[in-house]
């Protein structure tokens, strides 16, 4: 057994189509490990292919928690996640088994190392005359408001991230309390266990040409008759979020061809991986693991085993 898996949490994150879930299934079977999904779309029992949920026989092989809980029709948030995840790590630990929190949603991963920030309540007044300034002058003028108002903010928010400028200026000016200092009161999982977060990466044309091939794999595997299905139910907000039922839906509405919707959609999964990589960029607590194509699966597994060893062992 690696470490001790009553304490340890091991992160598996990455774009999508790095090749996660098999490399998560592998080291699961390895280290008596249970993969909670971390993926905002794999929640809902009714997007299956869009998703890229793991296979029956997968599931059948390792036990997988946050897929297939709620329905389309249902909205689902990050407090939500956040709730239910920490559930599980208990009864997962419980077992004696390690939790594997495998996915591609940094929004998430983040929530769940670093604690949900509930902040100050909203002040829709506030926000309208912020939104209205970056219009006016734009973003710039708002993060230059923000380095004078809390400037451990604003060191941590990028300028063109302006729904977060926004919300920094908001919780700033009607609290009277730095942002920084309330975002500091979050508690989340990082320092209650101990943590080894793994971020899968590769070339961006490998990357790139893995993403494309994907998309037709789910176009065979049936995607438009499954969008077809979607399109006669009553969407929540976060379910019409997939990458697919927007694009697939265009063509099932006849606005574009069904080769124009699949080239919209590979582009749109390529610009998501790209912001995927940017997030996770962001934080300096994760160790990136480059994947040369044409490299086993096992191979990644033992290389991630022995950085889990090392920390264990330090």
């Amino acid at each position: 057994m690696l470490g001790n898996p009553k304490k340890s949490i091991v992160f598996i994150i990455g774009p999508t189509a790095v090749g996660k879930s098999d490399v998560a299934l592998h080291l699961a079977q390895q280290m008596s490990g249970e993969i909670i999904s971390c993926d905002s779309m794999q929640i809902y029992r009714q997007i299956n292919i869009a998703s890229n949920k793991p296979s029956a026989a997968d599931l059948k092989k390792i036990k997988h928690h946050c897929i297939d809980i709620i329905s389309v029709d249902q909205e689902f948030n990050v407090a939500q996640f956040n709730t239910m995840v920490a559930e599980y790590i208990t009864k997962i630990h419980a077992k004696g088994c390690t939790p594997i929190v495998v996915g591609g949603s940094g929004m998430y991963v983040q929530i769940l190392l670093d604690g949900i920030f509930e902040g100050a309540p909203k002040d829709d007044n506030l926000r309208r005359e912020l939104k209205f300034q970056a219009e006016q002058y734009g973003n710039e003028y708002l993060y230059d408001k923000l380095e004078i108002v809390d400037p451990q903010a604003a060191a941590k928010i990028h300028a063109n991230d302006l729904k977060r400028l926004i919300r920094a200026l908001e919780v700033s000016l009607s609290e009277q309390k730095l942002f920084s200092e309330l975002k500091q009161k979050r508690i989340g999982l990082w320092g209650q266990y101990d943590i080894q977060i793994f971020v899968l990466n590769r070339n961006r044309a490998q990357l790139y040409q893995r993403i494309n091939e994907r998309v037709d794999h789910m176009i065979r595997q049936g995607l438009v008759d499954e969008i077809k299905k979607l399109k006669a139910m009553k969407l929540s907000l976060t379910a019409q979020g997939a990458i697919g039922i927007k694009e697939i839906l265009n063509y099932l509405n006849e606005a574009c061809s069904l080769q124009k919707s699949v080239e919209l959609m590979k582009q749109n999964t390529r610009r998501f991986a790209k912001q995927q990589l940017t997030w996770f960029r962001r934080d300096k607590r994760f160790q990136w693991i480059d994947i040369e194509d044409g490299v086993a699966v096992e191979e990644i597994v033992e290389k991630i085993k022995n950085l889990i060893g090392r920390e264990a062992s330090s």
